[in-house]
């Protein structure tokens, strides 16, 4: 007869975990959709990406290459980097959690600021580990305030660089300078995710920290200006010693052929990049101040993506999300990253641009 006392446990801190809730999908009926809650790139993948995918369709029975050799060549050769320092992954997200799997134990200590992506801390819990949350400066990462918090038992510090859902980002002299605060056996990540998206002169993602350093990894995803969502692809740069170790851990088949095939297209179609670029850089502009002109705060952002903040009262976040729902736009709730009073919105297309700013227009009392 079976104990029904005795049962399965999971590590202590697992339970701890809040689990990850994606921006919503769905509005209200008979309207047309206009979802901007997850930032996904309103132009699509690349033509290029396309093809190249529906021709993986003719050998489905194949495993695809474990070594995603062609997408890691293609990332390689546009970006000037040593083909042996990249590894690839199921989204980011794997390369995130790979490496808080392989460089965390019960008892040491991730970093990462209060309003950072809410993997971070499902990552270092699930690793055993505790998350120290240490606050931002202005919805800004504060280096100061990174390393105050940094203690014997600090392994990893998480680092959003823009940051999601702020869109706010630090210079590579403050990434530096964090840089050389930190003891060398603290791993520093740089999450460059919306790296393509800034056009300011004092950015930089983080390869060349990368190259010449040994306790620096960045990653980056081809889930946003990429438009390839679907397909979860994610890469990292890192030192040969910490590429070494994730490919020991990471899945002998963790890309899908499909998604090998697409990467490797998208990231050569240059020309398709420079136009999502360029259409993001122009409608962030024009957002920003209609936004502003409706009498909203607008944190600026140089990613594809904008936080809006909403007053107090009857025309508040939650209710601006509700009216948002019945015109058909869907955005996200922040509510989890600590931000209650604002609303997250992905920069979409002109129509759908046109759409939330007539819709909040309304909202807000105007004709």
């Amino acid at each position: 007869m079976t104990d029904t006392a005795l049962r399965p446990t999971p590590r202590s801190g697992i339970l701890d975990i809040d689990i990850y809730v994606p921006g919503a999908s769905k509005a209200a009926p008979g309207k047309k959709l206009h979802k901007l809650s997850s930032n996904e790139t309103p132009l699509g993948p690349s033509p290029k990406a396309i093809e190249a995918y529906g021709d993986v369709a003719r050998a489905l029975e194949l495993y695809p290459d474990g070594n995603s050799t062609a997408l890691r060549a293609a990332i390689a050769d546009t970006h000037g980097l040593n083909v042996d320092r990249i590894i690839c992954g199921n989204g980011s997200d794997e390369l995130l959690h790979l490496l808080a799997e392989c460089y965390l134990s019960p008892g040491d200590e991730g970093i990462f600021t209060e309003h950072g992506f809410l993997v971070y801390r499902i990552a270092i819990l699930a690793a055993g580990a505790t998350p120290i949350v240490v606050p931002e400066r202005n919805l800004t990462t504060d280096v100061d305030a990174i390393l105050a918090a940094v203690t014997p038992r600090t392994r990893i510090v998480f680092l959003a660089n823009p940051n999601n859902p702020t869109g706010t980002y630090i210079p590579m002299s403050e990434v530096r300078r964090l840089h050389a605060g930190l003891p060398g056996n603290v791993l520093l990540v740089l999450d460059a995710a919306y790296a393509e998206y800034v056009r300011r002169n004092d950015y930089e993602s983080g390869l060349e920290l990368v190259a010449s350093s040994g306790n620096v990894v960045m990653t980056r995803t081809f889930s946003k200006v990429y438009g390839l969502a679907a397909l979860r692809i994610g890469w990292a740069y890192g030192p040969d010693a910490i590429i070494g170790v994730l490919n020991r851990v990471r899945g002998p088949f963790n890309l899908s052929a499909a998604a090998i095939a697409a990467g490797a297209a998208a990231v050569k179609d240059k020309a398709f990049i420079a136009a999502a670029v360029d259409h993001n850089e122009t409608w962030n502009g024009w957002l920003t101040a209609e936004l502003t002109k409706l009498g909203l705060k607008v944190t600026p952002s140089v990613g594809n993506f904008l936080l809006v903040h909403f007053p107090e009262g009857a025309r508040n976040a939650d209710a601006a999300n509700e009216h948002l729902l019945s015109e058909g736009i869907v955005v996200r709730k922040v509510a989890s990253y600590g931000l209650p009073g604002a609303l997250r919105m992905t920069i979409g297309s002109e129509e759908a641009n046109r759409a939330i700013i007539a819709a909040l227009t309304a909202f807000m009392g105007g004709k």
